[in-house]
């Protein structure tokens, strides 16, 4: 897990902004060393439709999630939070029914209804001049109870004013993926504003590694997001899958200004059932980690813990535990998460 290794592995943090030679589809040429300072090599793949638990089983990295999941490019096909230190959504607003826990079920009759989204988070942060981080996370795949939308693990590169995000790692979500099982997400805000899962200005440029494939559990897997080449890459395992490009916040975003890694659960309760990470509580051994923070051409990592839930209290007891906490465990890991508090 490397919790205590230099900051950025200097052949990546001295890779050069220069791009390689442009490629004859006209696709931008993605950086020549992973984040972490290795050179992309093949993942191990997966049958299509394998579940998480086979993955791991088998060793595999991934797998096509087959005719299950969806990137149909619907903002509110599954709802998104945020958080950052100077606004969290907390509360948001969707027409969008969670999905039956019976894949395949029908889902609520015409007309929809809007319905108030709660949104949990455990996360650390940081404010940083930054061209992009990685991590070292543990894939989970965490109870998602019935009447919820999802429970995740991400990381995601800011402007300091928290207006533009570029977003990579798991989720559960039956809305998104159609199943329970862990999967590879990628998201992006412009402006503040939600866009969609997996799809929306995205561009893809791996042939094996795609958002939506499912996503082996109990594991440690590297995720990283960098900006080079007029784009901000987003790098899994051993490959570079994609990028958003520069254009789509019209060159107004080159750069991250804030840093952070975080659970999110989005629940329909203020006292969600739904477990974040693997279930277990942030201050023991065996709870979910990021490991191995770090800054791409940015200063030393030196995050802050942070847990934030809704309240229908509008004055709640401080000294009530946070349903979802995190707890330090070195200079650049820390847990997070716990079972749902229903």
């Amino acid at each position: 897990m490397n919790a205590n290794a230099d900051e950025v592995p200097a052949a990546a943090a001295a890779q050069s902004s220069a791009p390689a030679a442009a490629a004859d589809d006209g696709l931008r040429q993605p950086p020549p060393l992973l984040p972490w300072g290795e050179k992309p090599s093949p993942v191990k793949k997966g049958a299509p439709g394998a579940t998480s638990n086979s993955l791991a089983a088998t060793g595999a990295d991934i797998a096509p999630a087959g005719a299950k999941a969806s990137t149909l490019p619907v903002p509110e096909f599954g709802p998104k939070g945020f958080t950052n230190k100077k606004r969290t959504l907390r509360h948001g607003r969707t027409t969008v029914a969670p999905a039956p826990p019976v894949v395949g079920a029908l889902r609520e009759a015409e007309p929809k209804k809007a319905k108030d989204v709660k949104y949990h988070y455990a996360s650390g942060w940081q404010y940083a001049e930054t061209d992009g981080t990685s991590a070292n996370v543990l894939i989970s795949k965490p109870y998602l109870a019935e009447g919820d939308y999802h429970t995740l693990a991400e990381m995601t590169v800011q402007s300091a004013d928290g207006m533009q995000k570029v977003e990579v790692g798991w989720v559960v979500s039956r809305n998104v993926n159609g199943d329970v099982d862990p999967h590879l997400f990628v998201y992006h805000w412009v402006d503040d504003k939600e866009t969609c899962w997996n799809s929306c200005g995205w561009t893809q440029i791996s042939k094996d590694v795609v958002p939506g494939d499912t996503l082996p559990t109990g594991v440690y897997k590297k995720f990283g997001i960098q900006q080079f080449d007029d784009a901000w890459w987003i790098a899994y395992d051993s490959v570079w899958i994609g990028y958003f490009d520069n254009k789509l916040w019209k060159d107004r975003y080159t750069k991250g200004g804030l840093v952070q890694w975080f659970g999110e659960v989005a629940s329909s309760k203020y006292e969600p059932c739904t477990d974040m990470g693997n279930g277990t509580l942030a201050g023991k051994d065996t709870a979910n980690r990021f490991n191995s923070l770090s800054l791409i051409n940015g200063p030393k990592v030196a995050y802050t813990l942070e847990s934030k839930s809704p309240h229908p209290d509008p004055d709640p007891d401080p000294k009530k535990p946070p349903v979802y906490p995190t707890d330090f465990y070195s200079d650049r890991t820390f847990k997070f998460g716990g079972p749902g508090d229903c």
